[in-house]
């Protein structure tokens, strides 16, 4: 913060006070001073660096009892069928931002929940509901009295640039205020599908963006590429499936880069401003779990992308996976962390670091300069694939420490019993399967994989404490049955569920160019009993406390409960859950996500429950916490409901 700044500061302070003292408030969103806790959770995920961390302290472990419901904002948006939401709104100077299920976009009083403004980027026509998990705010000019404030985020395959005051598109950026996200990929922009999961992050006049593509055959490669804020203009492209002549072309198929897609970044990114440079958590080459046609490592599949933010050039890299089977995406962006560790010379010493959890359940430590690991990882040997023409990577790599966050191995007695029947018909299936452990590959009759395609770690990613090195994470322990079939069965196939699950995979993808290649016909399906019980004993949901410096868990716990299911005297179950937690100064974990619906407040030095609430939907996303005139609060989307199917927006505060 500069002199000018800091002295803004105290004069917005001093007048706060003095209105205070006469006993009169004029409050208006546009009066909102530039005071530093108004920022402290205006990007995506609390920060560039995606800590999931908040500095402030208002609402700590003394008080947080006392937490009650401040405002909701119910969101109006989507006609008919409940929509889960994603969101992780921002707040910049008491002006909350978020999207909807529907890819709308609002801005709301944070201190109120009035709205303020929204944005319909389809014109009044159907979404299609794709994934939108927030947006991305920048300004410029702030220090000469007449910023330009944008607002921007993506809905399907545009890249919207919006005034943050009104809301309103800017129009000289791009074509009358938005992009073309499909113009620049690899193949012609009227025959592909793209779109933008996770907010881009802004370096200087850049915004860097990821993107989604469908995990077929034929998609598209999921290029990283760099827009101006001001103009929309493309200014530079990472070629994550490198062409010929590019470092990792040799990675690869002669050809592949003219038909694999994926190696994507779908899950959000961070930023190391000083350094300038941009960490990617990317995805897995398409097709998922069959790669004749990509034989090879594979770079930059599952790969941690150090990329240079002003150019794109390429820094370091670490692949987590070699040659991708079982559709491990790296599923949420890298923490830049700072971790106090002893040097060689046994003084303490500050290492600026990346962590990157992973579905598989494991914690990359790297240095944040150099991409040296911090703890040893090695290359152990996997089981080999006995599929046509598949070439499964001989050995694949495992961090010695820390140990895994995730269960990656079960044996019959981990299997549910919860009636004879429903008992006897998972031992039958378990035993029909392939399963050697993590890195089985799909097999013809069948494989078990543990962990499955939504983890271990998933997109809510983790949160970093600087005062402790603490990382909390969040994982799942659900298992998932890989059902391969040859993509001409398709056509003889009587079983709906089959036909439904391969065109999906399949889209729009010539079905006869690819009758020969092989399909997953279960994926991304939590293994059930007939019954719809969980096929494993819990815990199906786990918190953890990882100290960085050390290597260690300090405290691991159920997070979650199906009382349903819970035996009589037993710990709670965990259940699954995708959103992620926060941490405060305050002492605090909070945390949603859950199928029962709470929003829970854990004392992050143990785990213990502090404060818990019901919400009236799933809110399967992460909260954010501010503060605006001296008041904090803990805020977060929910999805919908049979009243008000579009979902709502809700913040809670001390009385």
């Amino acid at each position: 913060m500069n002199l000018l700044q800091t002295n803004e500061l105290k004069l917005s302070k001093w007048t706060f006070q003095a209105l205070l003292l006469i006993g009169y408030i004029f409050y208006a969103p546009s009066a909102h001073g530039q005071n530093e806790k108004d920022r402290t959770w205006s990007v995506y995920k609390a920060d560039a660096a995606s800590s999931n961390y908040s500095p402030l302290d208002q609402i700590n472990v003394s008080n947080v009892s006392q937490l009650k419901p401040a405002w909701t904002l119910a969101i109006k948006d989507n006609a008919a069928g409940t929509r889960p939401s994603q969101c992780n709104p921002i707040i910049v100077d008491g002006i909350m931002y978020a999207t909807s299920a529907s890819q709308h976009a609002y801005a709301v009083d944070a201190a109120t929940g009035k709205q303020l403004w929204s944005f319909d980027p389809f014109n009044g026509k159907e979404s299609g509901g794709e994934v939108n998990r927030g947006l991305t705010y920048w300004e410029k000019g702030a220090r000469t009295g007449a910023p330009d404030k944008r607002i921007l985020f993506t809905a399907n395959n545009q890249l919207f640039a919006l005034n943050a005051a009104t809301g309103k598109p800017v129009t000289s950026f791009g074509k009358a205020g938005k992009v073309d996200m499909r113009i620049g990929l690899r193949d012609s922009a009227k025959d592909i599908y793209v779109s933008s999961t996770s907010p881009g992050i802004i370096y200087k006049d850049l915004i860097i963006m990821g993107c989604r593509v469908p995990d077929v055959y034929g998609a598209q490669p999921g290029y990283i590429r760099a827009y101006s804020c001001l103009t929309g203009k493309l200014v530079w492209t990472f070629h994550t499936v490198p062409l010929p002549g590019e470092p990792g072309y040799e990675t690869w198929s002669k050809d592949a880069y003219k038909v694999v897609g994926g190696v994507n970044n779908w899950a959000g990114m961070s930023l190391d401003q000083k350094r300038g440079m941009v960490f990617l958590a990317l995805g897995s080459p398409s097709y998922d779990f069959y790669g004749t046609d990509r034989k090879g490592e594979n770079l930059y599949g599952n790969c941690v992308l150090a990329l240079d933010a002003a150019s794109g050039k390429h820094v370091w890299h670490f692949q987590t996976v070699h040659h991708d089977l079982w559709d491990y995406d790296l599923p949420a962006p890298p923490n830049l962390v700072t971790i106090k560790q002893d040097g060689p010379d046994g003084r303490p010493r500050n290492i600026d670091a990346v962590a990157q959890i992973t579905k598989q359940g494991f914690v990359f430590v790297f240095d944040r300069e150099t991409g040296k690991p911090l703890y040893d990882i090695e290359e152990r040997k996997v089981p080999a694939s006995n599929l046509p023409g598949e070439s499964a990577s001989p050995t694949q790599p495992f961090p010695v420490k820390p140990k895994p966050f995730a269960r990656q191995w079960i044996t019959e007695a981990d299997l549910t019993s919860y009636s004879p029947a429903d008992h006897d018909s998972l031992v039958v299936k378990f035993r029909s399967m392939r399963y050697e452990g993590l890195y089985t590959p799909p097999d013809l009759k069948g494989t078990l994989q543990l962990p499955g395609t939504r983890g271990g770690g998933e997109w809510g990613g983790a949160a970093f404490d600087p005062a402790t090195n603490f990382l909390y994470i969040k994982s799942n322990d659900a298992p998932d049955i890989i059902t391969i079939i040859k993509g001409d069965q398709t056509k003889a196939s009587s079983e709906s569920a089959v036909k439904s699950s391969v065109s999906s995979q399949l889209g729009t993808i010539d079905r006869n160019a690819h009758a020969d290649q092989y399909l997953n016909s279960t994926g991304y399906k939590t293994w059930k009993d007939p019954s719809g019980n969980p096929a494993i004993t819990p815990p199906w949901g786990t918190l953890h406390a990882l100290n960085l410096s050390t290597g260690e868990y300090e405290w691991q716990i159920p997070l979650g409960n199906d009382e349903a299911l819970q035996a009589k005297g037993a710990p709670e179950t965990g259940q699954e859950g995708k959103a992620g937690p926060i941490v405060t100064a305050g002492g605090l974990i909070f945390i949603s996500g859950t199928d029962d619906k709470k929003l829970r407040a854990l004392d992050k030095s143990t785990g213990k429950l502090l404060w818990q609430t019901t919400l009236p939907a799933l809110a399967n996303a992460t909260a954010c916490t501010y503060e605006v005139n001296g008041k904090q609060f803990v805020a977060l989307s929910v999805g919908g409901t049979t009243e008000n199917p579009s979902g709502y927006l809700m913040a809670f505060a001390l009385p």
